[in-house]
């Protein structure tokens, strides 16, 4: 115990804590400001430096053909004197000509495009700000130019002050509580049983991995006046490189090309050609001769390759402060929440397939499968006009075989489950994005980084007002500006989701058309399985549609983001994922929603069809019902929708980069790969795409819902969804370390606008999981014959026993004289009996032909009709409340994070007190020393 409040006393007196823990009202200057006294020993003054620029020079000036000058100093001030430079910084394509300016960004464009007054003025203005500038001609295109960048020390520390970049300046110290050394022992104790096992074979080496020392300190935001404060073992890699082009990219971003308030920003220059492409470089080769194991990595961009995007890596945690690191936050939060999701699709998947299986097993006990693979004797009406021929209900066996493995007792409890799996997830995400973005140092970044977009500043640079935080003026849109904005944007979406809805009609019509068609075919198979056949290639087709409209979806959704003018960089992601969510989601389920809850319900009764546009027959439902047209079009959808999607972000990249390297082989030879410097190789890489991370977490969320709003219909759906994320987050992985140019390391602290939506899936899960189990299925009228038809009425059991005469009990009598003209059908059915069939069934419960009023609707159907709507209601009721429950219990906050936050919010205040002690003391020894001088002044 002693030795424990000693090691309490030495952290609340030594250590530092980052100040801007939520909901504290330190302020953190003041702590520094009492303590400068004691570190007047570090003399670092930046004052000196502030002045100090790159020469100004033109474009010819700076662009060589061999052993070239630089417009960096040869010897700088942060360097020391007569250090050697090793040759390996000269030939990695790294650094300046000079070995020693490592590159923070590249700049590309041609020579013969006409705008070269607009780069003159850019790059003048660049190096004004302080970046220091080198030019190479490409070696394997003349025409093409790379502009070098490279920020000093004192621009890294000037930009780093004004973005308030936090670095880290003290290093943690960690308690174990006593509950944790208990854990520690029942934890021996179960290792003692379990010896045979691997020993955790999910984790990553960690001697492999590089100690991230910022992960380790706590931060506070770089100050040039406060320095000494910080943890600087070496100047040039103090700021690492993602932040370094972070740094660089926003000094880019604010420089002028051009006279005028409008004229900023590199954003403009690439969209209006001046510049060809902009990019960060990666940190070498991602491949190396020797293994890792015996001589290490190479640089991060090889460690990473070999401990997370290698195939090799499949079924081990992500290293993700290393891709924090490399790729920024932003990108580290999309793979964890992606390894998140991921991880919580295990045990959906494990129910979906025990939902699955339970089918499989009592398959062969199904009352229902019997009685429909045993109906010789029941002939069917026809399920479309004339060409369609009367069929026995027995031909259908195998689709009522397969519509039993989804469609079962075990589909309910699997319905409620998702529901309540989707709140679960969602609830511990938010737990875990809590202890991310503590440990990130994202909790209060928001409010203090949240930018204004160059396109906002430059539109309405004329109206400024003053921000009532910051207090300084701002750049301010009118509210009727705003508003008529906003309008046309929620027209052109209106608009878009009309054309959604006219291709869904489009494809119903198709349907109705060619099951016909099908019908008269000449081969027997096709002949036979119209129907199905008619559904399968209709999905194909809904698919290409789906396709070419999101090429359309994303041009409209960019053009109206635009036109709304948003102020932020997260408000116009947010406006834009909204519009382009909106659209595909509608695109891609439009036709699952007309299948599930339209196809064959307002389609009428034979002699008596209800018609598009008074010609096309509406098209009904397979006679074992509408279940198994649900699962080939969200297994399809599903499948097919995947495999494009891992194409196009892995396959198209690849082919592109072999396209290229082909050609560069060609031309140079086989050794010519080799001998290119780094950003030669990364200008040949494909861009990364223009909306981010757009398209990744997209693709996610559509299968979240697919996962989720349909899965009583397709139990199988969560564990198809599994599969494709294992291979999905090593591709992803496998494609920003390989075949993508590096991103710049962007800043965020959650998912944003994508967790709102996830939200919204789970509301709509439940709405519409409740109408496919009481409408699309079967399972409420197998209820209320089992409990009021059938042999058990009112014996309160409902067991397969209970279910003999379900089918007949389910099928009315048609009178076939009384068919239409245009729908009677070509032949007679002499071919079931012998002669000309009198009556045939349909699905639907009506009166026979001959009662007092001829196909009405009878009894029973107003009874199913009252179940399936009473259990919508008491289904959402119960599920919803059930979700609000679990949210109730789960807290948003880890309680040993709280603790974490509490214990430092705690010390700072203590630090506070003692750092204002100690400037009271040494005023009062001030004044008792002035004192001292004045009396001894007198004789």
């Amino acid at each position: 115990e002693g030795r424990e409040d000693l090691q309490v006393n030495q952290l609340e007196t030594q250590i530092w804590i980052k100040p801007d823990i939520q909901k504290t009202d330190v302020d953190f200057s003041e702590i520094l400001n009492a303590i400068q006294e004691i570190a007047k020993d570090v003399n670092i003054f930046f004052d000196e430096l502030e002045g100090v620029n790159s020469p100004s020079k033109d474009d010819d000036s700076l662009l060589h053909h061999g052993n070239l000058t630089s417009t960096s100093d040869d010897a700088s001030r942060l360097e020391v004197v007569g250090e050697e430079v090793p040759d390996k910084n000269k030939t990695s394509g790294l650094y300046f000509r000079d070995g020693k300016c490592r590159i923070d960004y590249i700049l590309v464009y041609r020579k013969s495009n006409p705008q070269t007054e607009k780069r003159e003025v850019f790059e003048r203005n660049i190096r004004a700000e302080g970046l220091q500038m080198e030019k190479e001609s490409s070696l394997t295109n003349s025409d093409i130019i790379f502009v070098k960048l490279h920020a000093p020390w004192e621009v890294l520390g000037k930009y780093a002050e004004l973005m308030n970049v936090r670095m880290p300046f003290r290093r943690k110290i960690y308690y174990l509580h006593r509950r944790y050394k208990f854990m520690n022992r029942i934890e021996k104790q179960i290792s003692r049983f379990r010896g045979w096992l691997p020993r955790k074979p999910m984790k990553l080496d960690k001697e492999t991995l590089p100690d991230l020392e910022e992960n380790d300190c706590y931060t506070a935001p770089f100050s040039q006046q406060r320095i000494h404060h910080f943890i600087i073992h070496n100047k040039d890699t103090f700021f690492n490189n993602a932040t370094r082009s972070r740094i660089v990219h926003h000094i880019l971003q604010r420089v002028k090309y051009e006279e005028g308030k409008n004229k900023i920003g590199l954003n403009r220059l690439l969209s209006n050609g001046s510049y060809e492409a902009a990019f960060p470089l990666h940190e070498g080769s991602y491949r190396s001769k020797n293994s890792i194991k015996t001589h290490g990595a190479e640089n991060h961009r090889h460690l990473l390759y070999e401990c997370w995007a290698s195939w090799g890596v499949w079924y081990k945690y992500q290293p993700l402060d290393l891709v924090r690191r490399y790729f920024g936050e932003k990108i580290g939060l999309y793979f964890a929440w992606l390894g998140w999701y991921t991880g919580m699709l295990f045990p959906a998947a494990f129910i979906g397939l025990f939902v699955f299986l339970y089918g499989v097993t009592t398959l062969n006990h199904c009352q229902v499968s019997k009685e429909v693979c045993q109906a010789t004797d029941i002939i069917m009406c026809p399920i479309c006009d004339k060409y369609c021929p009367f069929m026995r209900l027995s031909d259908s066996c195998i689709y009522a075989k397969v519509t039993h493995l989804f469609d079962n007792g075990a589909t309910v409890f699997f319905a409620v489950f998702m529901a309540v799996w989707a709140t679960v997830f969602l609830e511990f995400w938010k737990r875990r994005r809590a202890v991310i973005a503590y440990d990130w140092d994202l909790i209060d970044w928001e409010e203090e980084e949240e930018e204004i977009r160059p396109q906002f500043e430059a539109k309405y640079s004329k109206k400024e007002r003053m921000n009532p935080i910051s207090g300084k003026p701002e750049p301010y849109q009118a509210f009727a500006d705003k508003c008529s904005r906003l309008i046309v944007s929620a027209s052109g979406i209106f608009f878009m989701i009309c054309v959604v809805i006219a291709a869904v009609f489009g494809i119903v019509i198709y349907r109705v058309v060619t099951v016909s068609t099908f019908a008269a075919f000449k081969w027997a198979l096709i002949r036979n399985n119209s129907q199905v056949a008619t559904t399968g290639t209709a999905v194909c087709i809904n698919f290409c549609i789906i396709m070419l409209l999101n090429v359309l979806y994303e041009k409209v959704a960019l053009f109206l983001t635009n036109l709304e003018q948003p102020r932020t960089e997260s408000e116009w992601e947010n406006s834009f994922t909204l519009k382009m969510f909106l659209f595909q989601f509608v695109n891609l389920n439009s036709s699952t929603f007309y299948i599930a809850f339209f196809l064959g319900r307002f389609t009428g009764h034979p002699g008596a069809y209800l018609r598009l546009i008074n010609r096309w027959r509406l098209e009904e439902c397979h006679p074992s019902g509408c279940l198994i047209d649900l699962c080939m079009q969200m297994g399809i959808i599903m499948v097919l929708k995947q495999t494009w999607n891992n194409f196009m972000e892995l396959g198209y990249p690849l082919i592109q980069n072999w396209w290229t390297r082909r050609k560069l082989r060609q031309e140079y030879g086989t050794q010519g790969k080799t001998s290119f410097p780094q950003w030669e190789k990364d200008y040949n890489l494909q861009p990364m795409n223009a909306y981010g991370l757009f398209d990744e977490y997209l693709e996610m969320i559509l299968q979240f819902g697919f996962t989720t709003i349909f899965v009583a219909a397709f139990p199988l759906a969560p564990l198809l969804a599994l599969l494709n994320n294992i291979i999905e987050i090593r591709l992803d992985a496998y494609k920003f370390v390989t075949q993508w140019r590096r991103p710049l390391a962007s800043r965020a602290k959650d998912i944003g606008i994508w967790y709102g939506i996830l939200e919204g899936i789970g509301i709509l899960s439940v709405i519409t999981n409740a109408f496919v189990i009481a409408v699309t299925s079967d399972f409420i009228p197998r209820l209320v014959y089992a409990y009021k038809y059938g042999p058990c009425a009112g014996q309160g059991e409902a067991g397969q026993k209970c279910m003999v005469g379900y089918v007949n009990a389910s099928l009315s009598v048609f009178l076939v004289s009384d068919f239409e003209n245009r729908s009677e059908p070509t032949s007679n059915g002499s071919e079931f009996s012998g002669s000309p069939l009198k009556y045939c069934r349909y699905r639907d419960y009506r009166d026979p032909p001959h009662s007092p009023v001829p196909y009405g609707y009878t009894l029973q159907f107003w009874h199913v009709l009252a179940a399936r709507l009473a259990f919508i209601i008491v289904f959402e009721h119960l599920v919803f409340c059930i979700k609000h429950l679990i949210s109730y219990l789960i807290p948003d906050l880890p309680k040993d994070l709280r603790d974490r936050m509490r214990r430092e919010k705690y010390l700072i205040q203590e630090m506070m007190y003692e750092a204002e002690l100690e400037r009271l003391q040494k005023e009062r020894k001030e004044r008792k020393k002035n004192g001292k001088s004045y009396h001894n002044e007198w004789p």
